[in-house]
């Protein structure tokens, strides 16, 4: 409530004093949608801003009246209309309303969709004689048969006036035009290119950058001065800018040069905090719990240098990590980033022993398309095996107190290879449970390990939210080559590609496909950390390493042998995703129902062993060798497959998801795990 009120001065002055009484914030009790037949409030709620004020909106401020933001939500319903075909619609009125019996504001948005419409056909027009129109068909994102799509049809005019602009024709503007069927639903496009009128750029101001260098903004424009003017350029170099997230406002207006064919660029810019300090928590059924230290910098010393320092401490996984990537490597659009890293495993219920990495990656990004990156990275890393002290002396063949098992040195028996050792011989004084499988006491009698690798990703995406994906394609290929010096040589190879697709009713399809595979490089024989190690990941229902091959020499002694991994995997996954539509969707609840299917095998790591010499006082044998061992194990190549529900939670207190998935087929030695909880936050 604002009072105002006038006091009266001497000398035919007064004070104007203005008493304000600020009261609580006012907010939003409902959000409701007029003409809205082809999508469900339930839908169009997801696509704007504002919320409905619940028990948990304290933690944000969405659901605060704030008229800007309703505006602007009026243009985020247009722009997803017309992204999906209605090129007629119109958000005719967002009406707001106080109702004092609920002590907030009704928000309801009244909305004419008009028809959905199809591409019919895609033409190109150019009155510049020397430049062919249809040559610039393969830049058009319009296809025919497709839905009509406002923001890939301004795409196509800005990529298509930029290839014009490299083959010459600085002045070429290309224009839409759009020729409405309404009986069939259909729209023809047209895109002409006509020369536009001669203006140069005469100076770029920049303005409201007092931490930002100015050579950081700078080269986010494809144009400089002297450059003949280019709208589409102008607009890219804006988007970037407000990408970069540097600012809070970025806003480039013309004003007229010293004469008439120049204009000035005017690049209006408001800095914003770009430091981020974060204590993050999480739990899951595979890591335990979990929490994470971190401090970031996106723009490092106003040079556009990101940096970032964190350090993890959980149940099972430890350590800390530094980063730093430079996105313009001696001023060219390449990413050059550096990560020094050591992370810690530990023993937990499904690996008997906990590995120790310690290493740095150098790595070099490319932009190639919009939609396609291209990363090139070199690794040198040191890893070790280690188990519990307790377990030292049953598995750690150097070690001063190493005492074996008769099912260790009984293994070539086991497998009908040998004759069975004396159980009264000095080696009894391990219990059977306490050994973990001969891979990893052949990785502890080798200490650390070097590997040093070169590798590549390509990934290309298509998505239309990072985040909360509803359309689109995410597909990653990326090869490692080990072998470049160290003491591990492979090639490994893996692709993983996710396919969404909006359905009916709120209802988002997801198609996941992945598969791998390991090969050796040279002489040298792959490790078992070198292999595939697979399990919910791959086929919901398992445990971690729960999939694949699996040590049986001292199956009889404990409930499953170690999972050793194997160098061939596949993986296929078919989810629906859908809402609660008796619940607000504010809750931010979703289920999901999923049928999963995939293997993994051929594991290629050591399986026999042979270690000399005289240790703990144990000699020789006649032929020089202490320990001849060699290993079970099953290796069937079973097709796993699982069905199953999750619970989906956008909480306040950062994404959970929960599932229950039941195999359907599984091999005969691995390990069910039907229930998985993820999740964490950031506080």
């Amino acid at each position: 409530r604002v009072t105002p009120e006038i006091i009266e001065q001497p000398n035919n002055r007064v004070d104007l004093i203005f008493t304000i009484v600020e009261g609580s914030k006012t907010g939003i009790k409902s959000v409701d949608f007029i003409g809205n037949n082809f999508y469900s409030s339930y839908r169009l709620k997801d696509v704007i801003k504002t919320r409905e004020s619940n028990l948990l909106s304290f933690l944000g401020g969405a659901d605060v009246y704030d008229p800007d933001r309703i505006e602007a939500d009026r243009d985020l319903i247009r722009r997803y209309y017309l992204k999906h075909g209605f090129a007629d619609v119109q958000v005719v009125a967002a009406l707001t309303e106080y109702d004092p019996e609920r002590k907030g504001f009704l928000v309801t948005f009244k909305i004419e969709e008009g028809q959905q419409y199809r591409v019919a056909s895609v033409n190109f027009q150019s009155s510049i004689n020397t430049l062919d129109g249809n040559s610039l068909n393969s830049f058009s994102r319009v296809h025919v048969g497709s839905l009509y799509n406002a923001e890939a049809l301004e795409k196509s005019v800005e990529e298509m006036q930029i290839e014009a602009s490299r083959r010459g024709y600085a002045f070429a503007i290309v224009r839409p035009r759009g020729d409405r069927n309404f009986e069939a639903h259909t729209v023809s496009i047209t895109f002409t290119i006509d020369e536009g009128p001669r203006t140069y750029i005469e100076r770029i101001n920049i303005r409201g950058n007092t931490r930002t260098r100015d050579y950081v903004i700078r080269r986010e424009f494809d144009i400089s001065e002297g450059d003949a003017y280019n709208r589409a350029l102008v607009d890219r170099a804006e988007r970037r800018l407000k990408n970069l997230d540097y600012f809070k406002t970025v806003k480039i207006t013309t004003e007229p040069g010293s004469s008439s064919d120049r204009v000035i660029l005017l690049v209006d810019l408001e800095e914003k905090s770009t430091g981020d300090f974060s204590v993050s928590g999480g739990y899951s059924t595979t890591d335990g719990a979990l929490a994470e230290v971190s401090i970031s910098e996106r723009n490092f010393l106003g040079r556009g240098l990101f940096a970032k320092a964190s350090v993890t401490y959980g149940q099972y996984a430890r350590g800390g990590t530094l980063s730093f990537v430079d996105p313009y490597l001696l001023d060219y659009r390449v990413a050059m980033g550096l990560d020094l890293f050591y992370r810690q495993q530990l023993p937990n219920s499904y690996i008997s022993y906990g590995t120790k990495t310690l290493g740095f990656s150098p790595r070099l990004g490319f932009t190639l398309r919009e939609d396609l990156s291209l990363q090139l990275r070199y690794s040198l890393y040191q890893q070790e095996i280690t188990l519990p002290s307790s377990l030292d002396n049953c598995n750690n063949i150097l070690g001063p107190t190493f005492n074996p098992t008769p099912a260790y040195a009984n293994a070539l028996f086991n497998a009908g290879l040998g004759p069975a050792l004396d159980p009264s011989g000095k080696t009894l004084w391990c219990l059977g449970d306490g050994e973990s499988s001969l891979p990893v006491r052949q990785e502890l009698a080798q200490g650390a390990t070097w590997t040093s690798a070169v590798g590549y990703s390509l990934d290309y995406n298509t998505l239309d939210n990072n985040k909360n994906p509803t359309d689109g394609l995410l597909i990653d290929f990326k090869q490692d080559f080990a072998g470049v010096g160290g003491d591990v040589h492979y090639i490994k190879s893996a692709i993983d590609g996710k396919f969404y697709q909006s359905l009916i009713s709120d209802i988002v399809g997801i198609v996941h496909v992945q598969a791998g595979i390991l090969n050796q490089f040279g002489s040298t024989p792959l490790r078992m950390l070198d292999q595939f190690q697979m399990g919910p990941n791959l086929v919901r229902g398992f445990a971690p390493n729960g999939i694949g091959p699996r040590d049986l020499t001292f199956w009889n002694f404990t409930h499953a042998g170690d999972a050793l991994g194997g160098t061939r995997y596949w993986g296929a996954s078919a989810e629906l995703q859908m809402p609660f539509w008796f619940l607000p969707k504010e809750v931010g609840l979703k289920g999901a129902v999923y049928a999963d299917a995939g293997s993994l095998w051929d594991y290629r790591g050591p399986t026999s062993w042979a270690a000399t010499g005289e240790i703990n006082g144990i000699p020789n044998k006649s032929n020089g060798v202490y320990c001849n061992c060699a290993m079970q194990y099953d290796d069937s190549n079973v097709i796993r497959t699982s069905v199953g529900v999750g619970l989906i939670w956008a909480s306040p207190f950062g994404p959970l998801r929960f599932d229950y998935a039941i195999p359907i087929t599984k091999g005969k030695y691995d390990v069910v795990q039907e229930f998985k909880f993820g999740g964490g936050t950031s506080f």
